[in-house]
């Protein structure tokens, strides 16, 4: 795909973002290049434009709670075909050999790369994506609703997931993650005990 794109870049932390056009980039062998639809903001998208990430790229494009449509696919791309919705979180891309990744910790792997702060988010007409960190999405779970999930949606859903299956859930603090898990731990009959 040819042609230019609206961004909304940060260029330096503790600036405003600045809308610019940036060339459409075209995907490598194992990326996608994706229409967005929708970017939630997160706090770590306000984190990172305060200047309290450390190293970002700059320039870079912020946002990593996207819904997106699979617009053309690179070369070794198998699975994603243009026209496909698909939601692209936070964590943009692991090592896949290190102890975290092969023990389904990839979260905690020391080579990740972070969307929209290492590899260039949703705040964009188009951005690039790998396709192992691509999730297709159902059709009945609309643009909006769908991109917080992204980011509160996994780490809240990670975290039931670990806590295992007991009537009672505790939760210490209530941010955007436990404002979706309390949905889904009452939805499955949990009492939920929030301590702040």
């Amino acid at each position: 795909m040819e042609g230019t794109m609206r961004v909304m870049a940060l260029h330096a932390p503790g600036q405003p973002l600045r809308e610019e056009r940036w060339p459409i980039p075209h995907p490598g062998p194992q990326e996608v290049l994706l229409r967005v639809r929708a970017c939630a903001v997160c706090r770590t998208d306000l984190h990172l434009v305060d200047g309290e990430l450390p190293r970002p790229k700059l320039p870079v494009v912020p946002g990593h709670e996207i819904v997106a449509s699979v617009a053309e696919v690179g070369s070794e791309v198998l699975g994603l075909e243009p026209g496909t919705r698909v939601g692209v979180p936070w964590l943009g891309w692991t090592c896949g050999q290190c102890r975290f990744c092969v023990s389904g910790r990839e979260n905690l792997c020391d080579f990740a790369r972070f969307t929209g702060y290492q590899v260039d988010g949703g705040y964009a007409e188009y951005t690039l994506a790998h396709h192992a960190f691509c999730f297709p999405l159902p059709p009945g779970l609309d643009d909006a609703h769908a991109a917080p999930l992204m980011c509160a949606g996994l780490i809240g859903y990670r975290s039931l997931r670990m806590a295992g299956a007991g009537a009672r859930l505790g939760m210490y603090g209530f941010g955007a993650a436990a404002h979706l898990l309390i949905q889904v731990a009452r939805h499955r009959g949990r009492r939920v005990f929030a301590f702040t």
